[in-house]
């Protein structure tokens, strides 16, 4: 019994020394302002886009709003007010390290490159790097777009892999961007470009969302195998923990298969279409073993 009673007051100790920890960083900062900034994408389909309400919505919000509550309970502020910021793949790190927004919620692969700057949570995604062409096209390789043009989205990933394989195969590729994924697809969708190189998720679902989606179809090789997380201030151990600890745990009660199944297996607005893709592998590995591990 004694034992017991000094377990518990030894607990008690100890999560009053952590809810007293001196405020740092972003916690402060959210704090001393009453609000919690997210930024947020536009296109980025199902994981953080516009809705026909013009509101952000999509897998990666619904997750950050996770993340959200719990900064409220870490800084007993119920009443903490959420500001929306709109960014881009160009301006999304920037924004991070200026200060103008807190965390972001979208399609952000976590690489040692971008660690320079910034810092990433758990991953909650793992996607692979293709391309999408005309069915039509009888693209199937990356030899097959050489003399052609090729987008891709301007500040990702997918513009330096483009790059590299532009050079190692020596293909003679006319370079393209688009300011987000929206515009992007429109160059293939109208014949400005004959590629779109990108993760494979978010190719899936601006196909589901097209207006033809026999039309269009994700082929070559597997360029990168890349992890996305939460997009926050690097050295910043604080506000990260409790993104990192937000996500863990809805991994392991099942919210996070929930939320899964809710964006990539049911009917989504503003068109209700499903994109309907299983969980990988690699996201189930992800789910059961949470981790920040960059490319």
């Amino acid at each position: 019994m004694r034992k017991s009673m000094l377990l518990t007051a030894v607990l008690v100790a100890s999560l009053t020394a952590v809810h007293a920890e001196e405020l740092t960083g972003t916690l402060k900062k959210i704090n001393d302002s009453g609000i919690i900034t997210i930024g947020h994408r536009e296109s980025s389909i199902p994981f953080s886009y516009i809705d026909e309400h013009q509101k952000p919505v999509g897998y990666a919000m619904d997750l950050c709003m996770k993340v959200v509550d719990s900064v409220k309970k870490r800084l007993n502020k119920p009443s903490l007010i959420t500001k929306m910021v709109p960014v881009t793949s160009q301006t999304r790190i920037p924004l991070m390290v200026n200060g103008t927004i807190d965390m972001e919620c979208g399609s952000t692969t976590n690489s040692k490159e971008r660690q320079k700057q910034v810092a990433f949570s758990n991953s909650y995604y793992v996607t692979s790097v293709r391309m999408v062409v005309k069915a039509n096209s009888g693209i199937k390789s990356l030899a097959d777009l050489n003399g052609k043009a090729v987008v891709t989205t301007t500040g990702t990933t997918s513009d330096r892999l483009i790059k590299q394989n532009e050079a190692a195969k020596n293909l003679d590729i006319k370079n393209l961007y688009g300011k987000d994924h929206a515009e992007s697809f429109l160059m293939v969708e109208t014949g400005r470009a004959a590629a779109f190189v990108m993760d494979d998720i978010l190719l899936a679902s601006l196909i589901a969302d097209s207006k033809n989606p026999k039309d269009y179809a994700i082929v070559g090789p597997v360029l990168s195998v890349e992890p996305y997380g939460i997009m926050v201030r690097k050295d910043d151990p604080q506000f990260k923990q409790i993104a990192d600890d937000t996500l863990a745990a809805l991994f392991k009660s099942g919210e996070g298969n929930k939320l899964y199944n809710k964006w990539f297996m049911s009917p989504i607005p503003p068109k209700s279409v499903n994109i309907n893709l299983p969980m990988s592998d690699k996201l189930k590995d992800a789910f059961a073993h949470p981790n920040d591990v960059g490319i």
